[in-house]
């Protein structure tokens, strides 16, 4: 498997990410700069956290138009499993590839703790435990306010895209929404992060559960053809 990081101006999680595939979970991956293409045996993406280009104007409303974003965007519509962690989901959302958007929080403050999870609805290529269960994961943002239009958020719960809730919401964000998918179920966004969670010395090992979730239906999946569809 052939995984690609990619990497921004103001990206500070994008080493933190490939640490964890490549070394701890000995899969094979690469950061990729927003400048160049997606290599064409990537067969997942990660979109790290951090502060692209520094959040100016909005977070992550500068990243979509970054030259990667396109093949990013042709891979995800191509079946391309991809994976949004805290400004990566920003950027999802500022790219379209998920619904609605990511704001200040309500206590307008930065977060930055190990927060209490819930395992909300999950499909047959992304169940990161048992439905139910708890996870901790960090946090660290100040904008994970998720915000979203009410006939769309309807949509949302009622397609069951929520995979994650926050247990006493940190941020403000609409009905405790902590990770969200798309309707095909090859797009995920989160704002907790996973990559600081899989090593004895991090608060927690759940980070693990996540990402070899995430991993899991592409052990053996070939590349995706970034052509256009049709």
């Amino acid at each position: 498997m052939k995984v690609a990081v990619l990497q921004f101006p103001g990206s500070n999680c994008d080493w933190d990410a490939e640490h964890a595939v490549r070394d701890v979970l000995g899969i094979s991956a690469h950061r990729v700069w927003h400048k160049d293409s997606l290599p064409g045996e990537t067969e997942a993406v990660i979109v790290p956290g951090g502060f692209s280009f520094g959040d100016y104007l909005r977070c992550g409303a500068i990243a979509r138009f970054s030259p990667i974003t396109n093949d990013l965007k042709k891979f995800a519509e191509n079946g391309g499993q991809v994976l949004g962690i805290c400004n990566g989901f920003q950027i999802l959302c500022e790219a379209g590839l998920l619904p609605g958007a990511l704001i200040r929080n309500e206590c307008m403050e930065f977060r930055c703790l190990n927060q209490s999870l819930k395992v909300e609805q999950s499909n047959e290529r992304f169940n990161p435990t048992t439905l139910g269960a708890t996870l901790s994961l960090p946090i660290a943002h100040g904008e994970g306010n998720y915000r979203v239009k009410d006939s769309i958020l309807t949509e949302i719960e009622d397609h069951g895209l929520v995979f994650l809730r926050y247990l006493e919401n940190p941020n403000g964000s609409m009905n405790d929404i902590a990770g969200l998918r798309n309707r095909e179920g090859n797009v995920y966004g989160m704002m907790p992060h996973p990559e600081r969670a899989v090593e004895s010395y991090h608060p927690s090992l759940d980070g693990l559960s996540v990402l070899k979730a995430f991993f899991a239906p592409l052990l053996s999946s070939r590349a995706v053809e970034l052509s256009s569809k049709g």
